[in-house]
């Protein structure tokens, strides 16, 4: 999955989009509500035959904001042709500094768009006794942060994302922080099920072939995870045999 904002142009992200390989896209509804900057012509700039519209409540700062912009975004896919598309990401942040999610709000706001037919991606803090929560309210995913949204400070939450990866009966996207493509093949040979990438492509100096570079990562990543790593020894193991050495 790849964000839509922080662009230098339409183009470029258009360009991006299509060396991702991305099937999904998430769409700032409050900036598209508003055509704020950087936003305007986003709708035309996407070929929505072909990529789902990932509706997010971004700039919400309560469960009431967050449960009232997932309903806007609902009407924005099917003013892009999606009319089936119940999707929402669902972000709760009152935090304006640090970006962090309200895991309070998030779950309550979860409870509610769950009971009115939402798909719901939440995106959280990476702690694992929350996404069980939401699981059982009935979340499609949830979206433990890796470190803090545009930091680009890669996985800083290993450990806890390795429980809930763990734990969970259902996807694991690893969503914020991913700043390079070793970074992603690490969330993936964890195991998690997916990525949302935005600034690490949006604020490079190539942004296309920056969303190349991480979808060539996330498939190594994923085929490592499949695979298998071989288990890590206390000391050298030879990788030639020892028998039939040439004597001296």
């Amino acid at each position: 999955m790849t964000g839509s904002g922080k662009y230098p142009s339409m183009e470029l992200m258009a360009a991006s989009l299509v060396a991702s390989g991305c099937d999904i896209v998430t769409v700032a509804v409050r900036r598209v509500q508003s055509q704020a900057a950087g936003h305007l012509g986003l709708m035309q700039a996407i070929d929505w035959q072909r990529i789902w519209m990932l509706p997010n409540t971004a700039g919400c700062a309560t469960a009431e904001e967050a449960i009232r912009v997932a309903r806007l975004g609902r009407e924005l896919a099917k003013l892009a042709g999606q009319e089936d598309n119940n999707f929402v990401k669902l972000e709760v942040i009152p935090d304006s500094r640090h970006l962090l999610p309200d895991p309070i709000g998030t779950l309550q706001a979860a409870e509610q768009l769950v009971r009115e037919g939402f798909t719901v991606l939440p995106y959280i803090n990476a702690d694992p006794l929350l996404a069980k929560r939401l699981e059982e309210a009935g979340c499609a995913t949830v979206m433990p942060l890796g470190s803090p949204i545009g930091s680009g400070q890669g996985i800083r939450n290993a450990a806890n994302i390795a429980l809930i990866i763990e734990s969970a009966r259902v996807p694991v996207v690893v969503d914020a922080g991913i700043g390079v493509p070793s970074e992603a093949a690490q969330a993936m040979e964890m195991g998690a099920d997916a990525l949302l990438i935005n600034s690490a492509i949006a604020l490079s100096g190539d942004p296309a072939a920056m969303a190349r570079a991480m979808a060539l990562a996330t498939e190594a990543g994923r085929s490592a995870f499949r695979a298998g790593r071989l288990p890590m020894r206390a000391q050298a193991s030879p990788s030639s045999p020892s028998s039939g050495r040439v004597g001296s």
